[in-house]
């Protein structure tokens, strides 16, 4: 038995403090505040690179209680800068379970604190949107002193103009699955993902395809993509603010000059946008969780979603006349801006679902790719979930097709992605 936790104290740049205890690793830690609404999964959001330079805030009042294990993972190492709960269990209830949660916190080297009124916080974030805080732990609560974290939380890096990608991509180029014939095969595609920290998940699923996957670092060029002799390009999630990845941008648009088929999950999303010359802004608080519902436009279609994402396409650098409901967002082209966002606000009882269009956006790449469409929307705010070039190979999703756990709904965006890659080979 594990002797009692130290006091451990939450701080928020804005003033706020949380008292609590350690459940985690000794130390301090910093980073920007975001809440995770998903009931389970934490051992994939502790590993899950994207999180690098967070302080995860998870909704669900009672984490730890299935403990970890040794496959449930997303990476080599766990990422995320703190993690905050409201009651820590501590035993393992689950017969996969090889290590207790606080266990697993400790040995990775992640301060947490348990105790913490995670609604209010969560509610707080919310309202304000995300915050810088620290965490910070020690063994007498008397050495705490709240004003001089708070004045240190404030002189923490924000996440804006970050590049956290070269702190989670691969040292070098990693293989995986048997060869095929050789570039065209149709039958096993060579797959080469662009890694901006991947969750291991986009390797899992595209093999699942019958996929051989190549993965190499997120600031290659493009000529070394090229000697791969790829059939098509992934480009995965990741950590941090897109637009400071400069020479993945510039990689991804030669290789749309080469027609390359190329694909994007969510930070590969955001930086297929900017590739075609569109641009991207900081959210209020984001998405991360499990349960966020999106729309395809074409279809109609209604998926269930994960997410984790704290930037976004704005729509209107496309060209398109359409405004998320978000605080955060000023739009390039305010001109364009449609009155979804004074509907939403007037007071009348309408609901996104009843905003959305009809059919798919359409706008122009300004980097001379041609049309481009917003293929998916999310139906909690009207956020860009989804892009395609139209005279080009490439599309993307702003959410997690390769969720584990989570729901599935999103898969088939893996085989739509190699159905494209076949199509552009035949």
């Amino acid at each position: 038995m594990r002797p009692e936790s130290n006091p451990a104290l939450l701080a928020v740049e804005d003033g706020t403090i949380f008292w609590g205890t350690s459940v985690g690793a000794t130390g301090e830690t910093f980073g920007e505040l975001v809440f995770n609404t998903g009931m389970t999964g934490y051992q994939e959001v502790l590993t899950d690179p994207s999180y690098r330079g967070q302080i995860v805030v998870m909704t669900y009042p009672e984490i730890g209680i299935y403990g970890v294990n040794r496959d449930d993972v997303e990476s080599e190492r766990l990422q995320v800068a703190g993690f905050v709960v409201h009651r820590a269990v501590r035993s393992a209830f689950n017969q996969r379970a090889t290590l207790a949660f606080d266990d697993y916190l400790e040995g990775g080297g992640v301060v947490a604190i348990e105790g913490v009124d995670t609604r209010a916080l969560t509610r707080q974030l919310r309202t304000h949107g995300v915050m810088r805080g620290a965490i910070v732990v020690a063994a007498d609560k008397n050495a705490l002193d709240p004003d001089a974290i708070i004045a240190r939380v404030r002189q923490s890096p924000s996440m804006v103009g970050r590049n956290l990608a070269g702190d989670v991509t691969t040292d070098g180029v990693v293989g995986y699955g048997a060869s095929g014939e050789g570039p065209g095969d149709l039958d096993r595609p060579h797959i080469v993902v662009i890694d901006a920290g991947r969750k291991q998940g986009i390797v899992r699923d595209l093999m699942a395809t019958g996929a051989v996957v190549t993965v190499v670092p997120y600031d290659v060029d493009a000529a070394t993509v090229l000697s791969l002799e790829p059939d098509g390009v992934m480009v995965s999630n990741g950590p941090g603010d897109p637009e400071p990845l400069t020479a993945t941008i510039t990689m991804i648009r030669a290789l749309l000059k080469q027609r390359v088929p190329v694909g994007g999950i969510c930070l590969g999303h955001q930086l297929l946008g900017l590739a075609a010359g569109g641009l991207t802004y900081k959210m209020r608080f984001g998405h991360r969780g499990a349960n966020h519902p999106i729309k395809e436009l074409r279809t109609g279609q209604i998926a269930i979603t994960t997410q984790n994402h704290g930037f976004a396409l704005d729509p209107t650098s496309f060209g398109i006349s359409w405004a998320p409901l978000d605080a955060a967002f000023e739009p390039t082209r305010p001109e364009l801006v449609t009155q979804t966002a004074e509907q939403a606000n007037s007071g009348q009882l309408v609901t996104m679902a009843e905003l959305l269009p009809e059919s798919a956006l359409i706008g122009t790449s300004p980097a001379g790719f041609g049309p481009l469409e917003v293929t998916h929307l999310s139906l909690n705010d009207g956020t860009v979930e989804g892009l395609r070039l139209l005279d080009t190979p490439a599309l993307s999703v702003q959410f997690h097709p390769e969720a584990s756990p989570g729901p599935h709904d999103a898969k088939g965006f893996f085989e739509q992605f190699i159905s494209m890659v076949k199509d552009q080979h035949a």
